[in-house]
């Protein structure tokens, strides 16, 4: 049969929480166009009941993802690249879609998000040596600091850059052991809700990435709200709605990471121009850590040395 003759086959994007593909609890989509304003598709529009539910599959997640060895959760994240090496096709053609690039371009930029999902991988194992190490005091005790994860995170992602953008916020909060509920580009959401498929398919424990997709604002309210989420990312607020989410923030003492010089400087402040291709540094990895601190006594010392 000809395939002129055939009628298309339409991808249904889902949500991605708890490991699952649920539909969104209010039932909404919304329509999602590319660069010249033509259809791409609808998307599920997440209502605050989804973000809710998204938070309680997080905590859920955390103890058994932030108890895992950091050479392991380093093995996890580098599955999680080999299948987006699979699936570099796929992405290449929903980003040129979502962004509109050029294939060349947009195969770049897919190239990049790969190699940097490798990045964090290899950082798993190597972030508390940096940001933690034995302390010198004066006595008989040892002192030693450690890096911990912080919790749940919210993370709002960049709303132009779709996936390498996307990748360059998740992939650093789960490193280091925290678990995300992630509002996705409401412009260009297609390429992170094929990033659930992804971990879906992949090593990463249900739960640990979360996916929404709808207005950033209705659903950054109710995370910034939430008084079981740890830390905030708001790099993909404007000014103006960055500012309520600090407010709302502060009830609980979340950590608060705003868009730096080298994330934000788009036109309004929000990191739409940002060079998600430049070096990410060890920054984000910090971001949601809390340092530990053990004293332990050493015994007595003499003149002969430890009483060990």
């Amino acid at each position: 049969m000809s395939d002129n003759n055939r009628l298309g086959v339409f991808k249904t994007y889902k949500l991605y929480v708890g490991g699952k593909f649920p539909r969104s609890e209010s039932g909404r989509v919304y329509e999602v166009t590319d660069s010249k304003g033509q259809w791409l598709a609808n998307a599920p529009q997440s209502s605050r009941k989804d973000a809710r539910d998204a938070v309680v599959a997080a905590r859920k997640a955390f103890g058994g993802w932030s108890g895992a060895t950091a050479y392991n959760r380093g093995q996890v994240l580098y599955r999680v690249a080999e299948m987006l090496e699979g699936r570099k096709d796929q992405f290449v053609r929903e980003v040129a879609a979502s962004e509109g690039l050029s294939k060349s371009k947009a195969a770049a930029v897919v190239d990049a998000a790969i190699d940097r999902w490798v990045w964090y991988a290899g950082w798993t194992d190597k972030i508390g040596q940096i940001s933690g190490g034995a302390n010198p005091v004066a006595g008989p005790f040892f002192n030693l600091s450690t890096p911990e994860p912080t919790g749940v995170v919210a993370v709002l992602a960049p709303r132009k850059s779709s996936f390498l953008g996307l990748v360059s916020v998740i992939a650093p909060v789960i490193a280091t052991g925290n678990t995300a509920v992630v509002v996705a580009s409401a412009d260009a959401p297609l390429p992170a809700l094929s990033m659930g498929e992804v971990l879906a398919t992949s090593d990463v424990p249900g739960g640990v990435v979360n996916i929404l997709s709808g207005v950033t604002a209705e659903l950054a309210a109710p995370l910034a709200a939430h008084q079981d989420v740890n830390a905030i990312d708001l790099t993909g607020a404007d000014p103006a709605l960055a500012k309520e989410l600090e407010i709302a923030a502060a009830d609980n003492l979340k950590r608060v990471l705003r868009p730096g010089p080298a994330d934000a400087d788009g036109a309004d402040g929000a990191a739409d121009s940002a060079d998600w291709s430049a070096s990410p540094g060890t920054h984000r990895l910090t971001a949601f850590l809390e340092t530990k601190t053990v004293w332990h006594p050493t015994g007595a010392l003499g003149a002969a040395g430890s009483s060990y």
